[in-house]
């Protein structure tokens, strides 16, 4: 388990050399320094200690998070009333819950936005739900499940890179987009290691599991080939250059969930887009330069997708946890939450 980390201060302001690696992290989060190097024109023990210091300020971080693919597991968003008198305590008490991914505040009368990962609709309902109802001062909640994820934070670039740099990094990546495979009960154990630190090596894994490396490679590459996990490096939303993040509610025609899809796929600002079940039967989330961005963006998705309907949109106040890790005010992170999300069910 990471340290909780303090707020990050003006000197630990990312460079352009800062951003360009993390850029290229995104991209492949667990490419090597020696190949990440020539891409960069850096040294990689340079590249290894700009990634330390990044990381220790809590300014950028790298997961690998369950997949939350509906196929495979119960992927809903929360919309949740509170008493604004405990809505600290609310949300303190929210980010304990290990299904629980992320929490943000937000400017509207919902005033709390939950993304929850379960194994199962009935441990939302029986988990999730009775934990949430249970806490004083929450007045009501407003359940979508999401019934196809079409895009996630794990696809959304910085832009940093030129674009030879880009498909030179890409050529790092391991493959995505396969199906899932189950995972055997002696891989499971790496799951919560790789959450902790998404470029966690075998040999460090093996020291912690008292395994041989041999046998800790074998498996890592087993649940690296299994799509079950999302590797993901993340920014402090601050220093992204993106500093306003936005959800929409909206209806989509229900032929039209694939083409909507394709049109927000080519909108650099979107972070996720996902159908989902209710009146409401799409979410998009975005991250802004601007509040003044939002009537932009909606004029686009009008212009994109014929037929949609916007029906709300939500200005995120802040995030107290962002899928599995605790942040502070200022959008650093503290670190991984105590309690990862289980992952039994991808066991066969």
């Amino acid at each position: 388990m990471l340290q909780s980390r303090g707020m990050a201060s003006d000197h630990d302001l990312p460079s352009e050399e800062d951003l360009a690696l993390i850029n290229a992290l995104q991209i492949a989060p667990r490419a090597r320094w020696s190949d990440l190097a020539h891409v960069l024109d850096a040294h990689p023990t340079s590249l290894a200690s700009r990634w330390e210091r990044l990381n220790t300020a809590g300014i950028a971080w790298i997961t690998g998070h369950l997949v939350g693919d509906p196929q495979e597991m119960s992927l809903s968003f929360l919309e949740v009333d509170c008493d604004m008198r405990r809505r600290e305590a609310i949300s303190a008490a929210l980010t304990e819950v290990p299904q629980i991914a992320t929490v943000e505040h937000s400017a509207s009368d919902r005033t709390l936005l939950l993304t929850v990962l379960t194994a199962s609709f009935q441990e939302l309902s029986e988990i999730v739900i009775e934990q949430l109802t249970a806490l004083p001062g929450v007045l009501g909640y407003r359940a979508a499940m999401s019934t196809r994820l079409h895009q996630g934070g794990y696809a959304w670039r910085l832009g940093v890179l030129n674009a030879d740099q880009r498909a030179q990094v890409q050529l790092l990546a391991h493959p995505t987009g396969g199906p899932a495979s189950h995972l055997p009960p002696s891989h499971l154990a790496l799951l919560p290691q790789l959450a902790t630190n998404g470029r966690v090596t075998a040999a460090e894994m093996a020291r912690k599991l008292h395994r041989t490396p041999a046998t800790v490679q074998r498996q890592l590459n087993k649940v690296i080939t299994a799509n079950v996990l999302s590797f993901r490096c993340e920014i402090a939303q601050r220093y992204s250059g993106f500093p306003i993040s936005c959800q929409w509610s909206a209806r989509v025609p229900a032929d039209a969930h694939d083409s909507a899809a394709r049109a927000l796929a080519a909108m650099p600002q979107v972070r996720l887009a996902a159908s989902t079940t209710g009146e409401a039967n799409f979410v998009i989330i975005m991250w802004l330069r601007s509040v003044a961005e939002v009537m932009d963006v909606e004029l686009a998705l009008t212009q994109r997708i014929p037929g949609i309907e916007l029906l709300r949109n939500t200005i995120i106040l802040r995030a107290t946890k962002r899928v599995g890790w605790l942040l502070n005010p200022d959008t650093t992170s503290q670190g991984p939450a105590r309690h990862p999300p289980a992952v039994t069910d991808f066991a066969r």
